[in-house]
């Protein structure tokens, strides 16, 4: 998924976005598992939120995604807060990096934008070869019910001084699959310029993921809803669901 455009302005649309909720999350579950981690690959890394806070809390992060004009913004962000993370641009779909990390994230739905089965199989596949034995991988993806109940043939849309949005999410012929429809009005001097994406995302049965993670070697050990600590999910009233696993 590269977002083009939209890299420009993602921060501002996402500053209530709770990123340090992926990072306490991160921390509670390596705890919990009693992993020993150091290095961290962050794969579809963005503007890099996620891996510049992990950075600061002392781990070496190494952020990935496919969309160069995100990774510029994630530089530039990691320079001015002096945070230490390599930026690497390249599809996760189709990942090669020869290091071995002790963990492999991957959050915001970074998953659901692979809508095509086969290459989520590949993407775990990738992230379990590329973590240490007994290393961990965690991701997240949005619910079938979040897909379903709330985005599915839903209109939303912003109105502020310097940027606008109107949001179609138009369901797919598949199954919990919808195309994002958005265009942006951006302030731009005394004018605003107009710009379109189009984003589409796809989720999958909790016991779908589960199959294809143990089919690459993962233990899945634990799953969780909306941040929680507590292992449990529903699948029609939790919106995002956390897997923890473990080579």
């Amino acid at each position: 998924m590269s977002y083009g455009r939209f890299a420009e302005i993602y921060d501002q649309l996402m500053e209530e976005v709770p990123y340090q909720d992926w990072v306490s999350f991160t921390q509670s579950s390596i705890r919990s598992t009693g992993a020993k981690v150091n290095r961290i690959l962050d794969l579809g890394a963005g503007t890099g939120e996620i891996s510049i806070r992990l950075a600061k809390e002392g781990y070496s992060v190494t952020g990935v995604d496919l969309s160069e004009d995100m990774l510029a913004v994630a530089n530039r962000k990691s320079t001015e807060q002096k945070a230490s993370v390599e930026w690497i641009k390249q599809d996760i779909t189709s990942l090669d990096i020869p290091i071995r990390y002790d963990m492999v994230i991957s959050y915001c739905d970074v998953i659901n934008y692979i809508t095509d089965e086969q290459q989520i199989q590949k993407t775990f596949q990738l992230a379990y070869d590329a973590v240490k034995p007994g290393g961990l991988f965690l991701f997240d993806v949005h619910s079938t019910g979040y897909i379903d109940g709330y985005l599915s043939g839903q209109t939303f849309g912003t109105v502020t001084d310097d940027i606008s949005y109107i949001w179609f999410c138009d369901e797919n012929e598949e199954d919990y699959s919808v195309t994002h429809d958005l265009t942006f009005f951006v302030k731009k001097d005394d004018l605003y310029e107009r710009f379109d994406e189009y984003h589409n995302q796809r989720t999958f049965p909790v016991s779908t993921y589960v199959a294809w993670l143990q089919d690459c070697g993962f233990d899945v050990l634990g799953i969780h809803s909306d941040f929680s600590q507590e292992a449990g999910y529903d699948e029609q009233e939790n919106d995002r669901i956390f897997f923890i696993c473990k080579k």
